[in-house]
């Protein structure tokens, strides 16, 4: 599949479904689910390279359905999300293009209380973490090819 390939009406379906099920809609927090039509829109507006592991990850959930998972009830979808979740790259980058749009909201941004601002090049400041927790990755070597 090409990556300037447009998702199918019955992926566009299961996308908004899937991103329901990531990112609910929060009354307490007002803010909107994943399903959203503006963050929907955004997703597909901004899949680019994407599109090809996330038309293969909508395609696999409709195979383990037994059809397109937007026209199964919430209990045999959660089902097939379990059974999908442990499944490759496709499935990783299809809650990351879900979160990545979700998270660049106004709305949701607003209610995080952050500054609606592009985060350069004012930056963002982070407090101080456990960096003893990169010990194990360190540990490792270097596993990537040097420059040439």
């Amino acid at each position: 599949m090409s990556e300037n390939k447009q998702l199918t009406a019955a992926q566009r379906a299961d996308l908004r479904t899937v991103a329901a099920m990531i990112v609910p809609a929060s009354e307490e927090y007002k803010v909107p689910g994943a399903d959203d039509a503006v963050i929907q829109a955004d997703m597909l507006a901004t899949l680019g390279r994407d599109t090809a592991l996330v038309a293969q990850a909508l395609d696999h959930l409709a195979q383990l359905a037994g059809k397109p998972l937007a026209e199964l009830d919430e209990a045999r979808r959660d089902t097939v999300a379990l059974e999908f979740r442990s499944r490759g790259a496709a499935a990783a980058t299809l809650v990351r293009v879900v979160l990545q749009c979700y998270y660049r909201d106004d709305r949701v941004l607003r209610s995080l209380g952050l500054e609606l601002r592009a985060p350069f090049p004012k930056g963002y400041v982070l407090p101080d973490g456990d960096w003893s927790l990169l010990d194990p990755v360190k540990a490792r070597g270097g596993t990537l090819r040097g420059a040439t």
